[in-house]
């Protein structure tokens, strides 16, 4: 006979039992979690004794259906067990372990309301020949334990070392047969053929098990178009920063408030020379700029420039219609400001590195705009690392050598301060919108703008000599004069 699953209660699940003064025939029960609220009317002792096992040690169906037939009888058991047991799982309130020799194995933990798994059904889950475990499944240690997760569930999987061992042990497919079940069980200390042919069940009806084609050996989620287009770090990303796959604190949570100090507005000063740049007469630009809708229409990416350099002026007046502060706020949660493109909490993490290859007025070197005075701070010359930069954004569609690379970092702790869950978010979406800005403004001067795909973030950090954890490239953008041939 095949080991039934322990069920409980979700850890955040509260049981509220009746009040002293309500009658007996009456009472009821109230249970809560973060998102839901359920009241059980007219509880009886047999109900009663079932929720308070179900928040503590739990117990397998059968023992649920003891409970009501030694203080019901045992016509109505059967009814209420699966009455009970289905509005709990539908409202992602039941766990779901495998216990082996006292040791719990492994329990499954719903994150969201569309957990649903039927024990009665589990076992039958498992009808191909070969599984092995999904590619985006992981791993991970939280708060001491071992978490397996996946961004295709709604759940996580708490295991035990012995489940840890049958993760791995699933690297490679697996026969799914009685003697290789029990060759797997025989490596584990402590397993039975039957947990393993259990744990494999729930790993499946978790979607942390995919199936392998006996013919082609081909993996079943890679065979699906939309899942085999998905690599498992952007899957992970995009369910991890927002709701609905996960229970983690997700917004402004402020979670670091009284125990680190916010990062200031603006970066501190990095030693070396102050340039000052020019700044742009904004009342007459209003009058004398092309029409907005000429500049979105015109507005492309342009990957060759003209013969004559861009000036300082030019990127001046680049910068300071761009990424200049407009105004800074003091807040009781540190400094904002505004800027010209929009940003998330108008907290502005991001940071521009000009990297001047050819530029009339400017030397050649790396540089750090600063915000607040629009001013450029030079760092260093065109070392072998900056001159690698140029090389790789070379390499990133623009064919030679650019004569002014914008890098854009992000001081990361500026957002992870106040945002949980979404702050990497938040940075390329900031990103994003700055991305724009520079091409809308680029295209207003007459200049050739080119944001480019990707970048070497260790390169930068060895370049600026920054923490990679605190503060690196998030993107980079290409500035240079414009050639009236020039094309997308």
């Amino acid at each position: 006979m095949s080991p039934e699953f322990v069920l409980s209660f979700r850890p955040d699940v509260v049981l509220i039992p009746p009040t002293e003064n309500q009658p007996t025939e009456n009472q009821q029960f109230l249970l809560q979690s973060c998102d839901r609220r359920l009241t059980l009317k007219n509880a009886t002792p047999a109900l009663k004794t079932a929720l308070e096992t179900l928040k503590n040690a739990g117990a397998t169906p059968s023992q649920f259906k003891n409970i009501f037939q030694e203080k019901e009888g045992f016509l109505a058991t059967q009814i209420k067990v699966n009455k009970y047991l289905k509005k709990f799982a539908d409202l992602g309130w039941l766990c779901y372990s495998i216990v082996a020799e006292n040791n719990q194995i492994a329990i499954a933990i719903p994150l969201a309301s569309d957990f649903l798994i039927n024990p009665d059904k589990l076992s039958s889950n498992i009808t191909a020949n070969q599984y092995i475990i999904s590619r985006f499944a992981y791993c991970h240690q939280v708060a001491g334990e071992t978490v397996l997760e996946s961004p295709l569930f709604s759940g996580k999987i708490i295991l035990n070392w012995q489940g840890a061992a049958l993760v791995a042990s699933l690297s490679k497919p697996q026969n799914i047969n009685p003697q290789n079940i029990n060759n797997i069980s025989l490596q584990i200390p402590g397993i039975s053929p039957e947990i393993v042919a259990q744990f494999m069940s729930l790993l499946f009806a978790c979607k942390m098990l995919t199936e392998v084609t006996e013919n082609n050996n081909n993996i079943a989620e890679t065979e699906t178009h939309p899942l085999a287009q998905w690599e498992f770090h952007d899957l992970l990303f995009h369910s991890r920063s927002r709701v609905g796959r996960h229970a983690n604190p997700s917004g402004g949570t402020f979670r670091f408030k009284g125990k680190i100090e916010p990062l200031p507005v603006v970066k501190p000063f990095i030693s070396g020379d102050l340039i000052n740049l020019y700044k742009p007469d904004l009342e007459q630009l209003k009058i004398t700029d092309i029409p907005f809708t000429q500049v979105l229409e015109n507005r492309k990416s342009i990957r060759h420039w003209g013969e004559s350099p861009i000036t300082a002026e030019q990127l001046g007046e680049f910068l300071y219609r761009s990424a200049r502060i407009k105004e800074m706020f003091d807040s009781d949660y540190g400094g904002i400001s505004t800027r010209p493109y929009p940003n998330g909490g108008a907290i502005c993490e991001l940071e521009i590195y000009p990297i001047i290859y050819h530029c009339e007025g400017l030397n050649v070197g790396l540089y750090h705009y600063r915000p607040d005075s629009h001013q450029l701070n030079y760092i260093s010359e065109i070392t072998p690392t900056v001159e690698m930069l140029l090389i790789d954004a070379a390499h990133s569609g623009v064919e030679k050598i650019p004569p002014i690379l914008l890098v854009i970092s992000a001081r990361f702790q500026r957002l992870a301060w106040k945002y949980e869950s979404l702050a990497y978010a938040l940075i390329l979406k900031d990103l994003g919108c700055l991305y724009q800005t520079m091409y809308l403004v680029a295209t207003a001067m007459n200049l050739a703008p080119c944001a480019l795909g990707g970048g070497n973030s260790d390169l930068f950090v060895k370049a600026v000599g920054c923490d990679y954890y605190a503060e690196t490239s998030v993107g980079e953008f290409v500035i240079g004069s414009c050639d009236l041939k020039s094309k997308d």
